[in-house]
């Protein structure tokens, strides 16, 4: 089970992994950490990531980054209306009425939902996970900005779903900061102390969020947040663009923002002058050769004037700080520290601002980029079962009040109930109770639209079927179950129909439809007590596992002791009361919400795509490979390989190589990948005779002087034999005068191969190649090897049998002494019947 987090951002991404050592964040292709939020669209292919980066200049109208702003919002949602403007890609609308990115793709107009492009760059990442850990990655944890609302997160968890990923979590940014951060301290109170709270500021390129966590040991609770998701990095950017925009129109008389491609290279000088500027307080430089109509400008600025600049940028810091203490219901003095991180809080100005609010030093014991993938991959760690990892719970918070709606019987008009007040405790289960006749339609909707960074405060519809009255005419008594998820997306979990069959005492069906809601808070109350005894929330998994009949048991109970508490002296006079629970449909239709045709569609789509891409690559590499052999072997006709090939041969090689060339620039330039294995065989049919005879004049002196060593080995042999030295007597004359025969053959054989091969040209086929000469070598080992090597007999054990013989018998007593020591040796060598055998000639020898 693979256990990866990933941080998808603004304008980049970071890819965290649980290995065996702990949390590691791993390198893309390009050895870097970070890869860019990117996704560019070609004629044949997709890019993504650095690759795509590449494009931004010279294919800027089909290449989409800060994407991520458009989840889950319609085309006519004025932040769209209002930011497309700025974009160089064009945003159109699709045919469910959200945002869509129409860019040219496979030489065709195309619109693709946020949802396919976010997909796209997890795929991407899903590669990079997998490259590292080495086998396939399903299982994950996303992270989301803190201040996503519902139908956001739906958008992220459908994007995941198309890249083949199952999403355990979608954590919000500055929980999974939180989690990086306590997981691994050592001092954290203990449970029954007083928690130690601390603040997360996460400033990225395009949200600022902050939160306020209470830690405990194994232990951590978000109290409130808070969030700009308007205020980042992006706009410190947008003022240094106006600020050149400006000048280099009063200067050079140039109309930037007519120009995409010079927009695009000014915002990238703009990004690097800023991140320059964070590290040096001088005036710093900013140059551009050929920016528009071959122009080159330049201009510079220093940090104090940049500061001047943004002053009314850097004011709206401390109101989400302020936000953030009245939420929490703290004050400056109860917060232990402050961590801060995110790519925007390296500028000083905004670091002294925070520290100015809370009257601390910042802490920066956290990776500013890399914090949010290893609370990710943290996270994807604790819910995973093939980790084992140290006990620490997790609650989060529900950033909006949530509310719902119905059309109520009793008054004629609409109801309402906030359900989930703002900073409730997630994941969370509610049960409602209402007393209905008929189908009825839930509304849930956001009851804050003035917090909300979005225009449409509605959640979504969620019809509840099948209700009936009761047998005797009156409502029926319908529970709902009302849930935010481990994502943090709401949804009516499950609806029941309880029928109570009782006798003529019928209190409880006189409540009002006030009272119901009060009966549904009392139920609320039960169901947040049960939440906190299983660990406020640690594993979404857990919660939701048991089975319907089991929740109605537990809040059954709840009721049961009120009665008895109530009605316990006429306890005895009171009917038995049968329950039945019926399961009701329910029908979801989620605020933009992917219908699961279309979701199936894009799945589709996205593996089609991906094998086009996987196509396009081995099209290209084969294309490479004809281009790197043309100039590889060029150089080496006139270099290493001159020596082994005739002027004629080096004509017509050079002139097919130059033809292959050109029309490599020409007609070959867009070719099926077969033209160009055709086309590298064709080279390499001239090409391969010359590198194989440079090969085999390489290695032909080795493979001759293995074979030399070998014939020198058995020579010294048959000359040792010959004088008689006492290691080689045990050996048959025959045998030796056989390796002397196959030696002298192989050294006569060498030797005309040798004469023979420096009579011929190094620009012929060799007389002898190297296969044969190894060939040779091994039929000389193979033929005299088991000779050379054979063993001497073993005769020692013998040996020390007869001193013991000879000192053993005495007076006659020589064959009880042999019997005796032939069970002696049977004993020690387990082969009596062997030993026997070789103690005889040793007593004929006495």
């Amino acid at each position: 089970m693979s256990v990866v987090g990933f941080d998808v951002g603004f304008m980049s991404c970071y890819v965290a992994v649980a290995r065996a050592g702990g949390i590691e964040t791993v390198a893309n292709e390009y050895s870097d950490r970070s890869t860019p939020s990117c996704v560019s669209f070609g004629p044949r292919n997709r890019s993504v990531g650095a690759a795509a980066k590449s494009q931004v200049v010279t294919n800027c109208k089909n290449t989409v980054q800060g994407f991520k702003r458009f989840h889950g919002r319609a085309f006519s949602d004025p932040y769209v209306q209002r930011v497309k403007n700025n974009l160089v890609y064009d945003i159109a609308q699709m045919p469910t009425g959200t945002a869509g990115i129409k860019v040219m793709y496979m030489e065709e107009e195309k619109v693709f939902s946020i949802e396919q492009v976010t997909a796209m760059l997890l795929t991407k990442l899903k590669e990079t996970a997998e490259h590292a850990l080495k086998k396939p990655v399903a299982d994950c944890v996303v992270s989301v900005p803190c201040y996503y609302t519902d139908a956001e997160r739906r958008s992220v968890v459908d994007a995941a779903q198309i890249a083949g990923l199952n999403c355990l979590r979608l954590m919000n940014e500055t929980t999974a900061v939180a989690l990086a951060y306590g997981i691994y301290k050592q001092d954290l109170p203990a449970p029954e102390e007083k928690a130690r709270n601390v603040v997360f500021v996460d400033l990225g390129h395009c949200g600022y969020q902050t939160s306020v966590c209470a830690f405990n040991k194994g232990k951590l609770k978000v109290l409130a947040t808070a969030c700009d998701p308007e205020l980042g990095g992006k706009d410190f950017d947008e003022v240094l663009v106006k600020h050149f925009c400006e000048e280099f129109g009063k200067k050079y008389k140039l109309d930037v923002k007519t120009k995409p491609r010079a927009l695009v290279r000014l915002y990238q000088e703009c990004e690097k002058l800023k991140k320059l500027m964070s590290a040096n307080s001088s005036d710093l430089p900013l140059n551009i050769e050929c920016f528009m109509n071959d122009i080159d400008v330049s201009g510079k600025l220093n940090r104090v004037q940049f500061e001047e600049m943004c002053a009314d940028i850097f004011a709206r810091v401390e109101l989400p700080l302020q936000n953030l203490l009245e939420h929490a219901k703290l004050k400056k003095d109860d917060i232990y520290a402050v961590e801060i991180v995110g790519g925007a809080s390296r500028i000083p100005a905004l670091k002294e601002r925070i520290s100015k609010f809370f009257g601390k030093e910042l802490n920066t014991t956290l990776n500013a980029d890399e914090a949010v993938a290893r609370g990710c991959a943290l996270q994807c760690a604790i819910l995973s079962p093939a980790f084992k990892v140290r006990e620490f719970s997790i609650t989060d918070i529900v950033p909006y009040p949530v509310s719902l709606k119905w059309h109520s019987a009793a008054e004629e008009g609409l109801s309402d109930c906030e359900v989930f007040p703002k900073n409730h405790a997630a994941p969370f289960s509610k049960v409602l109770t209402f007393y209905r006749r008929e189908p009825f339609s839930l509304e849930a909707y956001y009851n804050c639209s003035n917090e909300l960074p979005y225009p449409d405060p509605t959640i979504g519809q969620f019809l509840i079927q099948k209700v009936v009255p009761q047998a005797s005419g009156e409502s029926s008594k319908v529970k709902v179950k009302v849930r935010v998820n481990i994502h943090g997306i709401f949804s009516v979990s499950s609806a029941s129909l309880v029928e109570v069959q009782k006798s003529d005492e019928t209190e409880e069906p006189m409540e009002t439809e006030q009272a119901n809601e009060k009966e549904g808070e009392s139920k609320m109350q039960t169901d947040q007590e049960e939440q906190q005894g299983q660990g406020e929330g640690q594993k979404e998994t857990t919660e939701e596992k048991p089975p319907r009949e089991n929740e109605e048991m537990e809040t059954t109970p709840e009721e049961g002791k009120g009665e008895k508490k109530s009605d316990q002296p006429p306890q005895a006079k009171k009917p038995k009361v049968k329950t039945k629970v019926l399961d009701l449909p329910i029908e979801n239709s989620p605020q933009w919400q992917l219908a699961e045709d279309m979701l199936n569609l894009f799945v589709e789509n996205e593996g089609k795509m991906i094998m086009q891409d996987k196509l396009e690559k081995e099209r290209n590499d084969a294309k490479n490979y004809v281009e790197e052999y043309v100039y590889d072997m060029r150089d080496k006709l006139h270099g290493m390989l001159e020596k082994f090939v005739g002027e004629s041969d080096r004509d017509a090689l050079s002139l097919k190589l130059e033809d292959t060339e050109t029309w490599l620039y020409e007609d070959g330039e867009d070719q099926a990948k077969q033209v160009y294995i055709d086309k590298l065989t064709e080279l390499k049919k001239l090409g391969q005779p010359i590198q194989e005879r440079y090969t085999e004049a390489e290695e032909r002196p080795k493979a001759f002087d293995e074979l030399g060593k070998q014939i020198q080995q058995y020579m010294k042999f048959v000359e040792a034999y010959k004088i008689k030295e006492e290691q080689y007597d045990h050996l048959d004359e025959a045998d030796v005068t056989k390796v002397d025969k196959i030696t002298n053959d192989a050294m006569i054989w060498m030797n005309s191969a040798m004469n023979q091969q420096s009579k011929q040209s190094l620009t012929l086929v060799p007389s002898v190649k190297v296969t044969d000469i190894k060939a040779k070598t091994k039929e000389l080992f193979l033929a005299c090897n088991p000779t050379v090597s054979k063993p001497k007999p073993k005769v020692e054990l013998p040996k020390e049998d007869t001193p013991a013989e000879q000192n053993g018998p005495v007076n006659g007593q020589e064959k009880p002494q042999e019997e005796s020591a032939d069970k002696g040796t049977s004993e020690t060598t387990g082969n009596p019947s062997s030993e026997t055998t070789e103690n005889k000639p040793d007593m004929d020898l006495d």
